[in-house]
């Protein structure tokens, strides 16, 4: 897709990235405050997001804000007051990305414990569904985009996948849902899918692989700007990729 987004394609827009501390997440939150958006930074660790906000900063984009959380313990009440501190302190909520992943290794079923599989669940399907839902008359009032990223093996699963695999599944069975319930809403919702990329998750997976020739994540940032912007303003529902 060759594509090029106005400088000021994000102006005076509120985007938040979860996972925003590295890989996919680091680069779009440059990319989106690049072109002019005030972007939300959630992640687990302090540090790592301070680094992206002062990339951000470095770079000459608005200055973003931090929510340091824990998604794998975090509740609807988390979640609830992330929103009212949104909507108290910069006003509105024009998109989300989710990017946070949860990913140990890939191992055969046997080998995995139904705490790994409700850890997985929980950051992987449950959170964004509980983040959405709280974020709802935020994205309501800006007719907000909200890009899901998926994982080719939640609808192509195989050996050693396990429940990684069975997670990705679950976000994409919770995307066909919440697209069909907002179809007439203000708001849309996509799956992005990018297929094999060098980021840090496929470091673990393959990690003899040579890499060179893979999509980086700058590369899948450039088209995750198309998909929260206002360019892509008809498409809601689809499953897209690179």
């Amino acid at each position: 897709m060759n594509y090029e987004p106005a400088p000021d394609l994000l102006k005076d827009r509120v985007i938040l990235v979860t996972g925003a501390a590295g890989g996919i997440g680091r680069a779009a939150s440059l990319a989106f405050a690049g072109r002019g958006a005030t972007v939300v930074l959630l992640g687990r660790t302090v540090a790592k997001l301070e680094k992206v906000y002062d990339e951000i900063v470095a770079a000459g984009g608005p200055q973003p804000a931090i929510f340091p959380v824990d998604l794998s313990a975090a509740t609807d009440a988390d979640f609830e007051a992330i929103a009212q501190a949104i909507g108290y302190q910069l006003g509105h909520l024009d998109g989300i990305l989710h990017c946070a992943t949860e990913f140990d290794q890939l191992a055969p079923l046997q080998q995995e414990s139904l705490e790994e599989w409700l850890r997985l669940f929980r950051v992987n399907a449950a959170t964004p569904a509980a983040i959405n839902r709280s974020c709802a008359a935020l994205l309501a009032e800006t007719e907000a985009s909200v890009i899901l990223v998926g994982e080719t093996h939640g609808h192509q699963p195989a050996a050693y996948w396990g429940g990684y695999a069975v997670s990705k599944a679950a976000l994409e069975a919770y995307f066909q849902v919440q697209a069909d319930e907002w179809s007439d809403a203000p708001m849309r919702i996509n799956l992005f899918t990018p297929g094999p990329a060098h980021t840090p998750l496929r470091m673990k997976t393959h990690p003899g692989e040579e890499k060179s020739q893979l999509p980086t994540c700058e590369t899948l940032a450039a088209r995750l700007l198309w998909l929260i912007g206002p360019d892509s303003r008809e498409v809601r529902g689809q499953s897209v990729g690179l």
